[in-house]
């Protein structure tokens, strides 16, 4: 059996803002051409379907339309929620789905309870582990333990048991936080009371784990991998080789996985320099279509800076103020505010506070907010 192993697609997240819906459908969707051209018989999707659980009505039309395409590519799904989704509004329908060939584990009772599929080889067990948010997750399991490890290893104990009583290969999804995984700045956290990891030995006795919440595909052990986000959600990630892990199950359990790259529709970069140079130097041409972060070494922080850089980096969504060593970092307040009016300190101290430039509305309503003081005064 040949499993595409994905995990948090986040439809419906943007990005700095910038709505990435378009992008997300063209990747995901490209995943039915990969059923076709590795004869895959079952997608997983290990957690985060949506970035929110309750997704806009777009998400949920480019999330349709992707598993349509999957569907009619030949392929059977396999679904489990993450901590972004709502496991109620995912499994809604799960009845009707499987008969479609869509499975929908999002029910922590039921977590035990395999789809079972066929091969040349005989059966295989797939296994989906909902996000398990400990406080109730462990009422539904009736365990004592308040952290992810605890809930999770009786998960884990309840499939062992019931794989004990089946003759058959197995594969789990989870959506979970495993010791030695690396972390990016986009994932939410799910810590509770300081403790998020899990132990890789929490897993043990199953042929494959598809493991979902990390957005770099890495591996953790030959059985065990996250496959990551098929897009960038951060620039943390811009280094990333966004991926799935085509798995290979023969008769005797895992017998092979190879990595697919996926394609980029936006490439991720980051700037340094000081504005001027920054809108003038050639260099930078070959990025100008890039999704760009900018760090501004100028002396004293520009006005607009992020408006001027949109004017050559159409893409441009992040601005941080980083001056280089020297005057900036002695120069007293008195100084550092000489010759700007009120609007212009009031803007920087916005762009301090929350490190983003105020928007056009926002600056209206400063201007609004010095009017009313200056009549104030007059009165």
């Amino acid at each position: 059996m040949r499993i595409l192993h994905t995990s948090d697609w986040h439809v419906g997240r943007t990005f700095h803002g910038r709505d990435l819906l378009a992008e997300q459908e063209s990747v995901l969707g490209g995943l039915a051409d990969l059923v076709v051209d590795e004869k895959v018989d079952v997608v997983v999707v290990s957690g985060d379907l949506y970035d929110r659980a309750v997704p806009s009505a777009d998400a949920v039309g480019v999330c349709a339309r992707v598993l349509m395409r999957i569907r009619e590519a030949g392929a059977r799904i396999v679904i489990t929620p993450g901590n972004h989704d709502s496991a109620a509004r995912i499994g809604v329908f799960g009845e009707f789905a499987k008969f479609g060939g869509l499975f929908l584990r999002t029910r922590i009772t039921d977590l035990d309870q395999p789809v079972l599929l066929e091969d040349a080889h005989g059966p295989v067990a797939l296994y989906g582990i909902p996000f398990l948010e400990p406080e109730p997750a462990r009422h539904a399991l009736n365990v004592e333990s308040r952290s992810h490890a605890g809930v999770l290893t009786e998960a884990m104990r309840r499939i062992r048991s019931d794989l004990a009583t089946r003759e058959s290969r197995s594969v789990v999804l989870a959506h979970a936080f495993v010791t030695g995984g690396a972390p990016s700045e986009s994932e939410r956290t799910i810590a509770v009371g300081g403790v998020q990891d899990v132990s890789s030995a929490v897993f043990e006795g199953i042929d494959y784990v598809a493991l979902g919440h990390l957005h770099g595909p890495q591996t953790l052990a030959e059985h065990l991998r996250y496959s990551g986000s098929p897009l960038a959600y951060s620039f943390s990630e811009a280094r990333q080789r966004k991926s799935v892990w085509l798995v290979e199950l023969g008769p005797e359990g895992l017998s092979g996985v190879e990595r697919r790259e996926l394609p980029v529709p936006r490439r991720l970069a980051t700037l340094t320099g000081r504005l001027d140079e920054l809108l003038s130097a050639p260099e930078h041409e070959e990025v100008e279509d890039h999704f760009l972060s900018f760090v501004l070494t100028d002396q004293v922080r520009p006005m607009d800076s992020l408006r001027q850089l949109q004017k050559r980096f159409p893409h441009a969504v992040h601005v941080e103020w980083r001056p280089e060593e020297g005057r900036a970092h002695t120069m007293t307040y008195a100084e550092r505010v000489r010759g700007r009016t009120d609007e212009e300190v009031a803007c920087c101290f916005v762009s301090d506070s929350r490190g983003a430039e105020p928007n056009d509305r926002e600056r209206d309503l400063l201007r609004e907010a010095f009017a009313a003081v200056a009549r104030e005064k007059l009165t």
